[in-house]
């Protein structure tokens, strides 16, 4: 069984239905892998042990019968701690949820069980998910897989984890600012963004409702879509036949190169080569309005943000990391009216940006321009903290002012991933590709 650890989501699903894997053997498999790893406590907040073997049973028996719900019926996955499930803790990484336990499954997880997939736990996240580093004090901060001495990003930093240290075959995470990508891409992952609204949002403890959305985090581009195709209520697009022979890309300028670092420039330009090798015609585009956009940034999220939170962080303050505190306090500085002007100025850019990206199939950046930041400067040097989260979060934000969805893949070189963004509800066409640049990459 230990050697159907390291397999993807959709081959152990594919395993299952052929009778080579029983889901209840597969679940107590991960179950003593995660319980024997010696950085468990730092992955996970907390198992779903009865839970999780009580699906796998069931599972089992569809599988006996001929009746599997889907391809990943029986097939383990971790859930972000911001995703209600019923009866367990779902304190979002913060002391300010501590002992919070819904009564119900968010509509994601209600959709992934009614698909037959298995809930192994929790993951840690970044507090509130206010932070694409994936740093958290008050909680824990979980491992980077090619770091030991790094951030994970975030602030889906655990779901990441999970499945780089073989603890998860896949995981769930939410994406605001970049939080699913950035942890994917520094962690060697596949990581999907999905439109905003395409994924319910209710039952997730919620940092921005304008911009909140849901996504898997993966070994396979294949897996990304069974799972958003599981969490969506439907069945997946089919993938099979994608090419990159005449596909149009354009390589985004603007904004995604400044600053950006030696070693994930050197990787995305190598990518960028490998996708044109295998038929893609890139193009370099330069977006100016995109500068606007992100000038906009400050007033809508923190804005946003601290109006959702103020009353519960106000309340007990002092249970907060204080990085992320003055990170919603931010929102205080911006009024009604600044809120307001900031939206009609990101609609007139998001505008710009359609009409910009229209001729080709998908808009290609480095998924972050930094690589993983030390932890323990992060926790002795503020100023460091600031600067590396800003530039964590800055390429994957493109993608979230503009509405889009975005996936991110390994490139080969350590935590170094290259992002394709599509257009709004345009995930199909966006997995297609991404499944053909992963064949180019590999």
């Amino acid at each position: 069984m230990q050697d159907w650890l390291g397999k993807s989501a959709a081959d152990l699903g594919r395993a299952i239905g052929a009778g080579e894997v029983n889901p209840v053997d597969l679940a107590k498999a991960f179950f003593e892998r995660i319980e024997g790893h010696a950085l468990r406590d730092r992955v996970y907040a907390r198992l779903t042990k009865d839970r999780a073997m009580a699906e796998a049973r069931a599972a089992s028996e569809r599988a006996k019968a001929g009746q599997r719900l889907s391809v990943l019926d029986g097939v383990p996955i971790s859930w972000k701690d911001l995703f209600d499930t019923a009866g367990d803790g779902t304190e979002a990484g913060s002391k300010l949820l501590t002992g919070r336990v819904p009564d119900r499954d968010a509509v994601v997880v209600q959709n992934a069980t009614a698909a037959g997939l298995v809930c192994l736990g929790k993951t840690h996240m970044s507090e509130l998910a206010f932070s694409g580093l994936g740093y958290n004090p008050s909680t824990a901060t979980p491992p980077c897989v090619n770091d030991a001495d790094a951030v994970p990003g975030g602030s889906s930093s655990g779901a990441a984890a999970s499945v780089a240290f073989g603890l998860a075959p896949a995981a769930i995470g939410s994406d605001t600012g970049g939080s699913v990508r950035i942890p994917s891409a520094w962690n060697d992952l596949v990581g999907l963004k999905t439109t905003h609204g395409r994924l319910s949002l209710e039952g997730c403890v919620p940092l921005s409702l304008k911009f909140d959305t849901v996504g898997p985090l993966t070994r396979t581009v294949e897996d990304a879509a069974l799972l958003m195709a599981a969490m969506e209520g439907r069945v997946s697009g089919d993938l099979r036949g994608a090419s990159l022979k005449g596909r149009r890309f354009a390589a985004l300028k603007t904004v995604v190169l400044d600053d950006i670092r030696d070693a994930p420039r050197a990787a995305y330009e190598n990518a960028v080569e490998r996708l044109c090798a295998a038929g893609a015609v890139v193009e370099t585009l330069e977006v100016p309005e995109l500068e606007e956009a992100m000038a906009q940034a400050g007033p809508l999220m923190p804005g946003e943000v601290y109006g959702l939170w103020r009353d519960v962080i106000e309340a007990q303050p002092e249970a907060m990391y204080a990085e992320i505190l003055q990170r919603f306090r931010l929102g205080k500085e911006f009024s009604a009216p600044d809120y307001n002007a900031a939206w009609a100025k990101l609609d007139a850019v998001r505008q710009a940006w359609d009409m910009a990206v229209a001729p080709y199939d998908a808009v290609l950046a480095p998924s972050a321009p930094i690589l993983p930041p030390n932890l323990e400067r992060l926790n002795s040097d503020s100023e460091y903290y600031k600067t590396e989260n800003l530039l964590a979060l800055r390429n994957t934000r493109v993608g979230n002012l503009m509405g889009i969805c975005a996936l991110t893949l390994p490139t080969g070189v350590p935590s170094s991933g290259i992002m394709l963004m599509g257009f709004r509800d345009g995930e199909q066409a966006l997995l297609r590709l991404g499944v053909a640049a992963e064949e180019a990459l590999s």
